[in-house]
Formats: C-alpha cells, structure tokens, sequence
C-alpha cells in the first residue's frame, strides 16, 4: 500500500510538472489524508533567491527512502568533480545540460562535457564520478533516487 502511495505521489508531480505550470522553488508540501499531494505556486517558497535552487519534491535525499528534487541551474553555474554513494536518475526538464563522467572526469575541464538536451534521462550509477553544469542557459534538472544520499567531492592538490 506504502508504494502505491509513491507511485501515486510521483505521477502526480510528473504529470503537473511536464503540464508546463511554472513552479517557484521552495519547501516541500504535505501530503492530504489520503497520501495525495499537488504543489501549485502559491504552496511554494522561494528557498534560494539567487545561484542554485533546489527543492525536495518528495523525500529527502538525506534521509532513508525515496526522493524526488528539482535543481536549477542558472547559466554559467554547475558543481565539481564528485561522486554520490547511490544510484540516481534525472530528467532535464529545461536547457541544456552539460555532463563529464566517468574516470576522465576526475580532472575538472568545462570544454569536455557532453551537451544533454530537454528531455533526456540519465542514469548516474553508485560512485560515478562526475560534474554537471549550465552553460549559456538556464537548466532545470530532476533528479530521482533512494537516500540517503553522501556526495564525496574530488580533490587534487
């Protein structure tokens, strides 16, 4: 009954989400008695006014079980070389992505990412290192997964 309730929760968000309604970033809301949940503008906050912002959907990414967030970039921001301990997978959603992954992308090098556009799935195994960014345009990114989740950056002297 417990995952019917999250298969319910994630075709509700999905389906607002691909609906084209423009969401504003903030906290997560609560689901009704029944386990429904629909988040509409008004029910969000912002949550980081400037730089990068990311709102959990659904879970929290540093808790046991499953997650949903959504990440936006704005042009010309994007992570380091890193890895996460759990599996995770992503949706673009808006923009394109820029991707460097596995080993060769331990060496932090804008100009060998790989373009990714709207609408493509990634799959990011345990312990892939990688780096992601958004380049000339914003980029919104949807990330699903099971916590929690431990994100280890790369470093070189």
């Amino acid at each position: 009954m417990k995952i019917k309730k999250l298969l319910i929760h994630g075709a509700i968000l999905l389906g607002f989400i691909t609906s084209g309604a423009t969401l504003v970033w903030g906290q997560v809301v609560e689901p009704d008695e029944d386990g429904f949940m629909i988040a509409g503008p008004n029910d969000l906050i912002p949550s980081e006014p400037e730089g990068v912002r990311t709102v959990n959907l659904l879970g929290d990414p540093s808790k046991e079980g499953i997650y949903v967030i959504q990440i936006t970039w704005p042009p010309g921001t994007g992570s380091r070389p890193h890895y996460h301990n759990q599996a995770r997978h992503i949706n673009v959603l808006k923009g394109h992505w820029y991707v460097a992954s596995g080993p060769e992308a331990a060496r932090y090098n804008p100009d060998e990412t790989v373009r990714i556009a709207p609408g493509t799935f990634v799959y990011q195994p345990p312990n892939g290192v990688h780096y992601d960014m958004a380049k000339d345009e914003e980029v919104v990114v949807q990330i699903f997964g099971v916590g929690p989740v431990v994100t280890t950056p790369i470093r070189f002297e």
